[in-house]
């Protein structure tokens, strides 16, 4: 989620709002001009791009106005700016005019840094906008989004809706916010699967899920749901992946630890020692040895070393279901 530095006052003369996520610049930008226009409904708002934005069209922006209107310009794309049309903000950003809020939007990096060093130096007020890459980042913009909207959900709610809807931001903000205006009561791993069933149960992890609890039917009808949905094969593979290396993580873990100790020892959040500590029973070390080489066979498959990676995943789902219940590989 976007994080603020410096001040958190929307209407600072200078906001840079620096990164590469779509969604969390936008709600920057909205977020000034909203807080401009409660306190003048009549502010003026300029949004530029590069490309209108001139040697000279800063200091007409926001040269003094007879009326003293408040303004607030925005300028998006700021790494891609002109050199002359940087040395306009540099000069501006040591001597703001009063009643106007200029927004710097930049992707961060190398391009263009000079202006962001200078940003910063002159105080502006800071929001941090990341790419989030990591489901971990997702999970914790999930849980944002609900606190945000004053509604808790629990740890399963949150998980099944980032693995339902993936990396999307966008979807899953308005997801959040959706369950969080139609559903009164707790917001739950139910509710979130009544709400997206098909979407939920076609998740690469809800095939993982059910492969390691040796479920093989409904780990193969999950599998053949999400490959008809567009799921990617590798998505497939890694989660099958870390289903597996969390049940071999677990398994060599000091017996009687606490779970928030395992969590932080293991990188998991406590609600996944619980859940893993359930998938694992049937397990042995050869077990885990032999569902990882099966895995690894159907990454190899599905990233073109394979003629047919429907085949290849489901092979390697079979083998980890047998591997979690070895029983069903006696004659």
């Amino acid at each position: 989620m976007a994080r603020k530095t410096t001040t958190d006052d929307p209407l600072a003369p200078v906001t840079l709002a620096v990164g590469q996520e779509e969604l969390l610049l936008e709600r920057a930008v909205r977020e000034v001009i909203a807080a401009a226009r409660a306190a003048d409904a009549d502010t003026d708002v300029r949004d530029l791009t590069p490309d209108v934005l001139q040697p000279g069209t800063l200091a007409e922006l926001t040269s003094p106005s007879l009326f003293a209107e408040r303004k607030v310009v925005v300028v998006r794309n700021a790494q891609d700016l002109s050199a002359d049309t940087v040395k306009d903000v540099k000069a501006y950003l040591g001597s703001p005019a009063e009643e106007i809020t200029l927004v710097l939007v930049h992707a961060g990096g190398a391009k263009g840094k000079g202006l962001l060093d200078a940003a910063r130096k002159a105080g502006a007020r800071e929001i941090s906008c990341p790419k989030m890459t990591k489901p971990a980042d997702r999970l914790s913009f999930v849980r944002g989004e609900f606190r945000a909207a004053g509604r808790s959900a629990t740890p399963e709610a949150c998980q099944a809706l980032v693995d339902a809807l993936g990396s999307d931001l966008r979807e899953l903000a308005s997801a959040c916010s959706q369950l969080a205006a139609d559903v009164d009561g707790p917001i739950d791993d139910a509710v979130v699967a009544r709400y997206y069933t098909g979407r939920a149960e076609a998740s690469s992890f809800t095939v993982a899920d059910r492969a390691v609890e040796g479920r093989a039917a409904e780990a193969l009808e999950a599998l053949r749901w999400s490959l008809s949905t567009g799921v990617a094969p590798v998505l497939i593979t890694s989660a099958l992946a870390q289903g597996v290396r969390a049940i071999g993580k677990l398994a060599s873990a000091p017996r009687g630890a606490r779970p928030g100790d395992l969590a932080r020892e293991l990188g998991m959040p406590p609600w996944k020692i619980d859940r893993v500590r359930q998938q694992m029973r049937g397990w042995s070390a050869d077990g885990v040895s032999e569902a990882l080489r099966a895995v690894a066979e159907a990454d190899g498959a599905v990233k073109g070393g394979g003629a047919d990676p429907g085949y290849a995943l489901e092979k390697a789902v079979v083998a980890v279901a047998r591997a979690a219940r070895p029983a069903t590989r006696r004659p």
